[in-house]
């Protein structure tokens, strides 16, 4: 196999000859787009190599839920998008002869060893920003062709578990995830371009388009919709179709620089920083074996469907859907797809209502019950830079996980990290000082906390971020 990540095809090529020499595969993945990606791209590389498997999900990979993995009966278990952070704990399991652990995972490793563990950090490629889980599995799975198959097909999968993973760094993906791009391409499952970087350019209508638009923050036209109308009717373009808004796939290549243009224009004028400016352009990444309009064809837009499903309980539809149902399980997608967005708008609102408490390095709120903690950690995102929500510090979200423990998701911004921030480490350290754990990426992680430890772990956490960031 010639993969598209040198680095790592020793472990994969190792890993691939265990599963292959297996009657049967556990497969066990995590329950966000780039777990479910990260299940779809194995379990399909896994059928076409005629390996016998089940998928399950995991909302997380804790002591209790390694427990209940290894009371079954499958000998070889397969961990995707997640089982690094818990070798410490899947390693007493294995010595103890219950299972043979494969990890395809981009997480920062636990202090243990194990034989078949594939995972960029340990080759030194960048787990946040260079691979994701789903890129970890497409790793695998080209390792696990047979003759006459081509898994390269997997790559469109794999860049949409990335994208959902936030590993757009500066705009495009980069590292080991940009040779995956280009496998996709090659084979005409994956399309790129440089492209106005906004979310929805397949589905919203222009207005909906522009005012949603929030991760370059615009006056007169970020959240506002008058403003955007008249925008849109100052532009020499015909931005109705019949009768209706247009989307921007609905433009021709003119139309979309035209409105682009124009748009840069009004920032400029409106004050707009050059830095942030440069951050209205960005590669794209479509999927051309998808319809034009819907939410598959669109990276970003596949991986928030994504998220809708599992998010809820119901992983088996996302899994569907990526394996190829576009029928019964597309429809039940959309329809979690529109009760996540009225989540997320409620979410996000409350944030705006209640605002966030300022530490000296981080601001936090706690939602308690009103946001679904599978979620907080994606209202916190979309709130930064919201009003009085500041964009240079990270932000810390609480919401009830069950009667003795509270969820904590952090999330920061790529030019905070650049400055040394690293969430993982903070969610990680602050955690475990109040009896929890936690991890994730630098961008960002989250954490399990006892209930009653809040104000003990922002203090840590507080310190850490300041530490870091100097």
């Amino acid at each position: 196999m010639a993969g598209p990540v040198p680095e790592l095809e020793a472990p994969a090529a190792a890993c691939a000859a265990r599963i292959h020499v297996a009657d049967r595969v556990l497969l066990a993945s995590h329950i966000d787009a780039d777990g479910l990606t990260s299940a779809a791209v194995a379990s399909t590389a896994l059928a076409r190599a005629n390996v016998a498997h089940e998928v399950v999900f995991k909302k997380q990979l804790d002591e209790t839920e390694i427990a209940s993995i290894a009371a079954r009966d499958e000998r070889v278990v397969l961990f995707t998008d997640f089982g690094s952070g818990q070798l410490d704990v899947i390693a007493e399991h294995e010595a103890r002869g219950e299972f043979v652990p494969i990890i395809a995972d981009h997480h920062q490793p636990a202090d243990a060893d194990t034989e078949f563990h594939l995972n960029p950090l340990l080759v030194g490629l960048n787990g946040a920003t260079e691979l994701s889980g789903a890129g970890a599995a497409y790793v695998l799975a080209r390792a696990l062709e047979p003759d006459g198959v081509d898994n390269r097909d997997l790559a469109a999968l794999a860049v949409v578990g990335a994208v959902g993973d936030m590993q757009e760094s500066g705009g495009e993906l980069v590292g080991a995830n940009a040779g995956i791009v280009d496998e996709g391409v090659a084979v005409g499952s994956l399309d790129t371009a440089k492209d106005l970087a906004v979310y929805g350019k397949q589905t919203r209508p222009l207005p909906k388009l522009l005012e949603y638009a929030s991760d370059v923050s615009i006056p007169g036209i970020t959240n506002d919709p008058d403003g955007v109308r008249r925008f849109l009717d100052d532009v020499d373009v015909d931005c109705y179709g019949d009768g209706d808004w247009r989307t921007w796939v609905d433009l021709s290549m003119a139309e979309r620089e035209a409105v682009a243009s124009a748009l840069i224009q009004h920032a400029i004028r409106r004050g707009v920083p050059a830095r942030r400016i440069e951050e209205l352009v960005a590669t794209s990444y479509t999927l051309p074996n998808e319809p034009e309009g819907t939410e598959l064809r669109d990276a970003s837009e596949f991986s928030t469907l994504l998220n809708a499903t599992a998010r809820y309980e119901r992983a088996d539809v996302g899994l569907a859907v990526c394996l190829g149902d576009r029928t019964g399980a597309l429809e039940r997608a959309r329809e979690l797809l529109r009760n996540h967005r009225r989540n997320l708008s409620e979410g996000v609102t409350f944030v705006e209502n209640e605002g966030v408490t300022h530490e000296d390095h981080v601001q936090w709120f706690d939602a308690d019950d009103r946001i679904r903690e599978t979620i907080v950690g994606i209202v916190a995102g979309m709130a930064l830079g919201a009003d009085g929500v500041a964009r240079d510090r990270p932000i810390l979200a609480f919401a009830n996980e069950d009667d003795e423990h509270v969820k904590v998701s952090s999330r920061g911004t790529h030019a905070l990290v650049r400055d040394g921030l690293d969430l993982s480490v903070v969610m990680k350290e602050a955690s475990r000082a109040v009896g929890g754990d936690g991890g994730g990426h630098d961008v960002a992680a989250g954490a399990t906390i006892p209930r009653g430890e809040r104000e003990a772990f922002v203090a840590e956490a507080d310190r850490i971020v300041g530490e870091q960031l100097g």
